[in-house]
C-alpha cells in the first residue's frame, strides 16, 4: 500500500512540474455586472473587449489578431479581455481545450448572463447581440464595433483611441 501511495505521489509531482506553461485551471464566470466591474475607467488604461465564442467561425478567425494586440500593446496601458459567450457546461470540453491548443494568453472571462435583452443594450443601443463584437473603451472614448476585424483594422481602431 505504501509503495502504491509513494508511486502515485511521485507521478503527481512529476506531472505538476512537467508543464512548460502554467494552465489557467479556472475560467472566471461572471454576469454582466461582474464583467462591468472589471473595467476601471478612472485609470489611464484602454480596454479592448472582444465578445466571442468557440462555436463562432468569424470569432475564431479574428481571435489571433487580439492575441497579437495583447502582446504588442501590453506596454501601452492596453488590456485585451476576451469575453466568451460559450455555455458554462462547455468550459472543460470546448473552451479550455481551445485556449490551450491556441496558446491564448489574453484574459478570458466567460459571460453567463441569461438577461441578454437587458445587458446587450447597455453595451450598445445599436447592438443586436451578434458576435463577434468588440468594445474599445477608456476614460475618454467608447467605441463599439458589431463586426469582425482583420489585424490592420483592429490596430487602426485601437490607435485612434489611444493616441
Amino acid at each position: 500500500m505504501k509503495l502504491i501511495f509513494r508511486s502515485l505521489s511521485i507521478i503527481l509531482i512529476l506531472l505538476l512540474f512537467s508543464c512548460n506553461e502554467p494552465l489557467k485551471d479556472t475560467i472566471e464566470i461572471v454576469d454582466f455586472d461582474g464583467l462591468y466591474s472589471k473595467i476601471d475607467l478612472s485609470v489611464d488604461k484602454t480596454y479592448v473587449i472582444n465578445f466571442w465564442a468557440t462555436w463562432c467561425a468569424p470569432c475564431i478567425k479574428e481571435l489571433p489578431h487580439f492575441e497579437e494586440v495583447n502582446k504588442e500593446y501590453k506596454n501601452k496601458n492596453t488590456e485585451v479581455i476576451l469575453v466568451s459567450l460559450d455555455f458554462p457546461s462547455q468550459i472543460e470540453n470546448k473552451l479550455k481545450p481551445y485556449l490551450k491548443k491556441n496558446k491564448i494568453k489574453s484574459k478570458v472571462i466567460l459571460l453567463d448572463d441569461s438577461k441578454m435583452n437587458t445587458w446587450v443594450p447597455k453595451v450598445s443601443e445599436d447592438w443586436a447581440g451578434g458576435i463577434p463584437a468588440t468594445l474599445i473603451v477608456n476614460s475618454s472614448n467608447y467605441n463599439f464595433y458589431p463586426k469582425s476585424f482583420n489585424k490592420e483594422e483592429l490596430v487602426a481602431e485601437i490607435n485612434k483611441v489611444i493616441e
